[in-house]
């Protein structure tokens, strides 16, 4: 019965991926499915900026992308969980902590889930959240700099899939573990899971002044596996709601085990509720292992320091926090509306969306209506909560967003499409096909009290002939569709860095504002920062060489440097004194088996270089900065480990 039913749906997956594929042959080289003018609505002329920033995560890449829309231009990636040998990334001194873990330096992640920072439910553009789905890890882009600038570590979890999703005036950045873990972690036959492991949902607190990232508490869930989630809005502000599935707690053979149950579960959690009773003095200490890694802006440098214990929530013991509403069997997306009303949970393996009310629910709890209870949570009745269903929708429904004018747009895998539907009267009113397999989808603005609408952008998983071969692999793809009329309308593809899973989208011109130009030289506070020439200096402590340059255009300061031994450890400090926009450099010595440097104007980086051989090696400049840029280069002197001869450099004059 098992293989039955495995063979039956990779047949059906297979099918569909195959007619959407025969029925769109040879529009790589027509017209295909645009209208007539959809190049003249993406052009974005030269000097003009795009409307709005699309953060696209990188997925397997580990990083987060940056695009404008309509253009679908690539403008930078921000290196987050990966090392990024472009800008030094893990690879120089002062970010390498950012990637400390308590399983040691992890130099990769699976990045899933951004979200943009909000204020009274409306996207205020201060910060990009995004999850490390690996090693369950939740980073913070500060969107001033676009770089990294905080991540922190989620202990008990084990593939953070259910985040990174904050709340309305972000008060929380929210983690829930993908998969149930024995907590605490222990030698456990992996035969007794059910009733034994536990699910962790990780409320982490974000500090309005400065957005410093804290784990208030952690919510210990049953066993099962929780899947994205979203916040309350409106009058459902305080409450959080999370997709689970595999509600059989099964250990094997998901793709069959995890689907015997007519339904799963959305788990309502009443986070108000348990933030009242661990203020309170509720909950319990519990020891664990977890590292909080911090950019400081002054000083240019991360530090990791390893916290020791977290606090852990039952939802036994906070009566009226967390209720489990019954949806269809294995879904996937969790998504609120722009009035915190309806919550649509739709099952992978159904037809039909089913949406369910926050009003309802209320109202059903109120009057104890309940189906029994798992693990001591009570379950809701299905029709008590039930809203409406959206009718024969598609095939492999994932994940819906809002564009604020009534209108809900759903994501479709399996047949292929982004399906359009009133909210209310659960109408399907368009369609639009997708190329191909298409998983989540991003309305600028579309989790969030005030969408910005206009657009939706469809992140695709597989794009067969859409482009050029490239080998076996086909990249990834995303698509954007005009939703400013009845119809949606097929405006442009484009290829994505990485695998994109999940988007967030914002308005150009509130994160343009906000965007720093430079580094204040004067409020310099690196350890080895200089602020002038009259700074630069070789200083020996055994056999640690300390390298104080500086850069600027077009020359190194020392750009000679005599006296170094084989056995030396060099450590390159190097501060750009440049304060003009966009001028940054770069630095890298011949034998040097780390990253290149990428220093911005009034930042100060370092590396470390351990000369292996005697001889007279070059640097340079690696980041184009002027017309004199190929003459911005020097030589440091490697002499024998027993060489008598002191340090010397030339200040460049």
């Amino acid at each position: 019965m098992m293989k039955k039913f495995s063979l039956l749906l990779t047949g059906i997956l297979g099918f569909a991926l195959v007619m959407t594929s025969c029925n769109n042959q040879g529009k790589g080289t027509s017209n295909g499915a645009l209208t007539s003018n959809a190049a003249e609505r993406v052009y974005v002329a030269p000097g003009e900026h795009d409307e709005f920033y699309a953060f696209i995560s990188g997925g397997f890449s580990g990083q987060l992308s940056v695009y404008g829309l309509p253009s679908g231009r690539l403008f930078k990636v921000i290196p987050v969980f990966s090392q990024d040998a472009e800008k030094a990334w893990g690879y120089n001194e002062e970010t390498k902590p950012m990637l400390n873990t308590s399983h040691g330096f992890v130099p990769w992640d699976d990045s899933h889930h951004p979200d943009i920072s909000q204020t009274n439910g409306e996207l205020d553009g201060r910060y990009v959240f995004i999850n490390g789905n690996n090693t369950p890890r939740i980073a913070k882009v500060d969107l001033s700099v676009f770089e990294t600038t905080e991540i922190i570590e989620i202990p008990n979890s084990g593939g953070n899939h259910s985040s990174s999703f904050v709340t309305e005036n972000t008060e929380y950045v929210v983690a829930g573990t993908r998969f149930s873990v024995p907590v605490p972690q222990r030698d456990m036959p992996i035969k007794d899971y059910k009733g034994n492991f536990k699910g962790a949902l990780t409320f982490i607190s974000v500090a309005p002044e400065n957005g410093r990232m804290d784990i208030k508490f952690q919510l210990m869930m049953p066993g099962f596996d929780y899947d994205l989630a979203h916040p309350g809005r409106g009058d459902s502000h305080g409450w959080f709601f999370f997709t689970t599935y595999n509600t059989e707690e099964a250990s094997s053979l998901l793709e069959v085990n995890a689907s015997q149950n007519d339904k799963d579960f959305i788990a309502a959690v009443n986070w108000k509720k348990i933030e009242e009773y661990v203020n309170g003095g509720g909950g319990k200490k519990m020891a664990t292992n977890y590292a909080h890694n911090v950019y400081d802006e002054s000083t240019h440098t991360a530090t990791s320091t390893m916290k020791k214990e977290v606090l852990v929530v039952d939802p036994l013991e906070v009566p009226g926090a967390v209720y489990f509403l019954p949806t269809p069997k294995s879904p996937h997306g969790c998504d609120v509306d722009t009035t915190g009303e309806y919550i649509v949970g739709n099952g992978k393996l159904s037809a039909d969306l089913t949406v369910h009310s926050f009003s309802k629910m209320l109202a059903a709890i109120e009057a104890e209506k309940f189906d029994g209870d798992a693990y001591g949570i009570p379950i809701l009745n299905f029709e008590d909560v039930l809203a409406g269903t959206v009718k024969s929708g598609g095939l492999g429904p994932l994940h819906t967003e809002f564009d604020g004018e009534g209108n809900a747009y759903t994501t479709f895998f399996i047949s292929s499409e982004v399906v359009k539907w009133k909210v209310g009267t659960w109408e399907v009113v368009d369609r639009q096909p997708c190329y191909y397999s298409v998983g989540h989808l991003m309305i600028p603005g579309g989790n969030s009290r005030k969408p910005f609408g206009k657009y939706v952008l469809a992140m695709n998983k597989i794009t067969k002939d859409r482009y050029l071969p490239t080998g076996p692999e086909v990249t990834q793809s995303a698509q954007l569709y005009d939703i400013s009329g009845e119809k949606m309308e097929l405006l442009l593809d484009f290829p994505t860095v990485g695998e994109p899973h999940y988007a967030a989208g914002i308005a150009a011109d509130i994160v343009k504002a906000r965007s720093k130009k430079i580094y204040n030289l004067s409020e310099n506070e690196h350890k080895y920062g200089i602020q002038t020439d009259a700074d630069v200096r070789v200083e020996r402590n055994g056999k640690e060489v300390h390298i104080y340059m500086s850069m600027i255009r077009s020359h190194f300061n020392p750009d000679n440097i005599e006296g170094i031994k084989v056995g030396d450890k060099v450590y390159f400090h190097v501060t750009n004194l440049e304060q003009d926009y966009d001028v940054p450099h770069g630095v890298s010595v011949l034998g040097a088996n780390t990253a290149e440097l990428l220093i911005m104007p009034g930042q100060t980086e370092s590396f470390v270089w351990e000369p292996k051989q005697v001889g007279v090696w070059p640097f340079y400049c690696t980041d184009f900065c002027s017309a004199l840029h190929q003459e911005m280069q020097g030589y440091i002197r490697v002499s024998p480990e027993n060489s008598n001869l002191d340090l010397s450099w030339s200040l460049g004059e």
